[in-house]
């Protein structure tokens, strides 16, 4: 650094990971109280981002959120500098340039290749003297054994005041990137398909309002249809997983909404589901080891098949059951599906496919705009059985296909080789005849089931019913309740 910098030879960082927004952001808040300037972060780590989690379309998201960012940010003349490199070598390279004195971050509750990375970090910081400030994030607590007196914490949480975030501007010196975004990775990222949501703060809260001002109204109705439920769900998940909004945004402003007595029931739901953000990545957060070992690990013994093909073809969203392969389908092509019908993919993989949950769990989570470790893997193992303390529940397709697609539109829509079928054969296209397919002049390129999901249905239930009574599932059980659903004595 030139002597001319030396007043600003030290500096704080403001390291951004899910939390790309500019406001009720605490580490911002902080950094901007020290009497020392700051920069901000964010660091496309090689070893994340080609982890078998990660694609693209997640990429994609984070980048165009940054940009979101920055144009609020370059009113202060600051923008955040954006690495590729791993976060130990960009601490390193800034180290170089000034004393680094504080680092401001959130917790993050990532999966185990991110926990041992700030394990590492951790003991860097120390070495160099650098203060790392760690903030809450979500209402997820870091520590805790188990959950007792975890609601009343949430709640507190959820209703401290919202941080308005101010700026001032950056004075301090120019801070060379010697690890800027390689050019392949910048001109995939900066393009975006226009079926996905649109990244960044000023459309989660676009998302958020227009729930809350109309589509809120059909929400309870509509949660488990597969195509109404895209516009009658809050749609706010990918700006709840990578920060867009906070839960805490999130939570005041439907509760806002609800205390105006409009939609009070809907606006209820809302507000559980949000809880149940924080309830799931809170499991995770206590074990990331959930990504790949059952929760109950008396299921590690449950054998699966694993049929290679049967896997690819509900994987190309050809398995021959129309509402699963037209969900992937949705899903590849948009990133988003609502709950019930996620739900019913991996039930679907688990049960009937008999396939092990981790076969399909990494696929997933790479369609998922929205993914989220602690959220992802507790849910996929709830859905698969491998829990223990959860009811199994077994989707069976073809019910859920009359129940929440009745006319058959969303299949239509995302498997258009049924689009000129009947209704009366939609669900169960393999029921019409040659004849009759000749009669009305079809010809339907569509395969037959991998499957006899009846036959499969039964076999798997059996199966997991069976090993659910086993004495060391049962053992593991109690150990799980204690852990992950107590509460002040009620679960």
């Amino acid at each position: 650094m030139e002597k001319n910098n030396q007043k600003y030879q030290a500096m704080n960082v403001v390291w951004l990971k899910r939390d790309l927004r500019t406001q009720d952001h605490e580490p911002l808040h902080y950094a901007e109280q020290q009497k020392d300037d700051y920069i901000i972060i964010y660091a496309f780590e090689p070893s994340l981002i080609n982890y078998p989690d990660t694609s693209l379309r997640h990429l994609q998201f984070i980048y165009h959120s940054i940009i979101n960012m920055n144009q609020t940010l370059e009113k202060f003349n600051r923008k955040i500098m954006v690495f590729h490199e791993e976060i130990m070598q960009v601490f390193e390279l800034l180290s170089k340039q000034f004393k680094i004195k504080k680092v401001y971050s959130y917790q993050e509750s990532g999966i185990m290749q991110s926990w041992n990375r700030d394990q590492s970090l951790l003991k860097f910081f120390k070495k160099k003297k650098i203060k790392w400030i760690e903030h809450q994030q979500n209402g997820v607590i870091r520590g805790i054994k188990n959950r007792n007196d975890w609601d009343r914490k949430w709640f507190l949480k959820m209703n401290e005041p919202i941080i308005q975030n101010k700026f001032s501007k950056y004075i301090g010196p120019v801070i060379q990137n010697k690890k800027p975004l390689k050019s392949e990775l910048f001109d995939q990222m900066k393009e975006y398909p226009s079926s996905f949501q649109k990244a960044g703060e000023e459309n989660g809260w676009k998302y958020l309002k227009s729930f809350c001002k109309s589509r809120v109204a059909n929400y309870n109705l509509h949660i488990s249809k597969p195509e109404q439920s895209r516009k009658s769900c809050g749609r706010i998940s990918p700006y709840l997983s990578w920060g867009n909004i906070s839960l805490k945004q999130a939570y005041q402003f439907t509760k806002k909404q609800k205390s105006l007595g409009f939609n009070k029931r809907q606006f209820a739901s809302m507000m559980t589901r949000l809880k149940w953000h924080s309830h799931f990545t809170q499991k995770f957060e206590q074990d990331c080891e959930y990504e790949y070992k059952c929760l109950n690990p008396g299921f590690e013994s449950l054998k699966k098949t694993n049929d290679p093909k049967i896997i690819e073809a509900w994987k190309k969203g050809k398995t021959g059951i129309p509402l699963v392969d037209a969900c992937m389908r949705c899903l590849k092509e948009t990133g988003w599906i609502n709950f019930r019908m996620r739900a019913m993919l991996v039930s679907v993989f688990c049960h009937q496919l008999d396939c092990d949950w981790r076969k399909g769990a990494h696929f997933l989570a790479n369609l998922f705009l929205d993914y989220q470790p602690g959220i992802h893997y507790p849910q996929f193992q709830m859905q698969a059985g491998t829990t223990g303390i959860n009811t199994i529940r077994m989707y069976n397709p073809i019910k859920q296909s009359f129940d929440h697609d009745p006319n058959g539109v969303f299949i239509k829509k995302w498997v258009p080789e049924l689009k000129e079928l009947p209704v009366n054969f939609i669900h169960k296209p393999w029921e019409i005849t040659e004849m009759e397919l000749k009669m009305m002049q079809l010809n339907i390129d569509y395969p037959n089931p991998v499957i006899d999901i009846d036959t499969a249905g039964k076999k798997a239930r059996n199966k997991i019913w069976k090993h659910k009574a086993l004495e060391i599932v049962k053992r593991e059980n109690r150990k799980i309740v204690l852990k992950h659903t107590r509460n002040n004595g009620n679960q």
